[in-house]
Formats: structure tokens, sequence, C-alpha cells
């Protein structure tokens, strides 16, 4: 005879003596409802960021020949240039360099970074710009919510270092990092006199990532804030803000 199985199904259900009715410790009421917001009708924005001051960097040549496959794709883009970018919290938020990054950040819908390996990891240029951009400007959010996608280029054969410090990055900025990602070896090798990007696997690749790039930011960008909303945050909030009000009635 067969032996009958125990497992147990249950419908989630919010009514009283349902499964989400035993959740002592949770304030069922804000819990957020699956949202939409209307389809948006203009460009993706994509900002792309570099990580050398190089006369010739290849982790710039990189990123314009990116900004050049996304605008054939559609796109809006703007590259900021960090040259003259002060290390983070060695001048004021005031400074125009600083300023201008973020109003870029906040301007975007996307983003790409693009960084050489420098010993084993990003450099600090590229880590420095991305210090600058806050994880909130007042009610701002500028990275949350936001798609990027991760390149980088190395002088010798190819490795994935500071991919993988800007995929750590990425998620610390709660932004939508795509899943793939580009990394091209011997860089002085790919590009031609006048800065262009030789045909190769790697230009593939980086055809690969930008398209997936636009693919996803066309897909979240009208739900982000709804993908990256906490339900801690919103009971935060809402102490937060019953501390004001009980306050004000005292």
């Amino acid at each position: 005879m067969a032996k009958q199985s125990s497992t147990t199904r249950e419908t989630v259900s919010a009514e009283p003596g349902g499964v989400l009715a035993d959740l002592p410790n949770v304030d069922q009421a804000l819990f957020a409802a699956p949202t939409t917001a209307g389809p948006a009708s203009h460009p993706p924005r994509i900002l792309l960021l570099y990580g050398s001051v190089r006369e010739r960097s290849y982790s710039r040549l990189l990123t314009e020949e990116a900004a050049r496959l996304l605008q054939a794709m559609g796109c809006d883009t703007g590259t900021f240039d960090p040259s003259g970018l002060p290390l983070a919290d060695d001048a004021p938020e005031s400074h125009p360099k600083v300023e201008e990054l973020r109003q870029l950040a906040q301007w975007a819908e996307g983003m790409v970074w693009c960084s050489p390996e420098r010993h084993g990891a990003m450099t600090g240029i590229m880590k420095s710009q991305i210090d600058w951009i806050p994880l909130t400007l007042g009610a701002v959010r500028p990275t949350q919510g936001k798609t990027l996608a991760l390149m980088q280029v190395s002088g010798g054969s190819q490795s994935f270092n500071a991919v993988n410090q800007l995929r750590i990055l990425g998620r610390w900025m709660r932004m939508i990092t795509i899943p793939n990602q580009s990394s091209v070896a011997k860089a002085f090798l790919e590009f031609d006199g006048t800065g262009r990007m030789k045909p190769s696997a790697y230009y593939d690749r980086v055809v690969d990532v930008m398209e997936e790039l636009v693919k996803f930011t066309l897909l979240t960008r009208g739900v982000s804030p709804w993908l990256t909303d906490r339900y801690s945050e919103r009971r935060e909030s809402a102490e937060a803000l019953s501390k004001r009000v009980n306050q004000k009635t005292i």
C-alpha cells in the first residue's frame, strides 16, 4: 500500500483566519499592492561612467563605443568625464563636477559602468564617481530601481575582478544589475588608431550587453518604484509619521 504523503498546501489569504492572519509581528496594512505606471514614450536615458583619465583611455573608448550602440538602439545617452572630480568628501557637494555627476544620475533611467582593472581591482577614479552618488538626495534616490550594465578592460589576460566588484556596488546602490557583462582582455589590441573598437567576439559581447540593458530598462522603468519598494522602509516611515502626529497633539 502506497504511503500517503503528509505534504499540504494552503491558499495564501489575508482574510480572518487565513495564512497571513498568523503574522502578529507584521503590519499587513503596509503590504505593497502590485502597481504599474503608464508606458513611458520617451527614449531610455542612459548614463555612462568610465574609470580612467589617461589620454588614450581604453575604458573611455569602450564607453564611447557602448554609447554609439545605445544611440543606435534608440537611447538618449550622457557620458560623464571624471577629469577634475575631487576625491569623495574632499570637496563640498556644491563642487561643479559633483553637481554635474549628481544631476546626470538623477536624469538617467539606467547606467553603464566601465572600469580598467588596476592591481586586480577597479580604479579609484571609478570608485570615487560611485561614492559621490548618494543613496538619497532629499526625497530622491538617484540609483534605486535603475538598471545597470557592467564592463571592464584589462591590459593582460581576461579577468572579471573589476566587474565583480562593480556588481557588488550595484547591489549596494539598489540597482537592477543585468546578468550579462563585458570584459575585454588586452584592450590595447582591440581598438584601431581612430579609437574605434575592432570587430571581434569582444565587440559582439558589448553589443549583447547594451541590447540587454535596453531591454531591462524598457521592461522595468515603469515599475521600478514598486519593484524596489520595501516593507521595512514603509513601516519606518509610518512610525515616524505617527510619532510626529502624536507630538503635535500633545
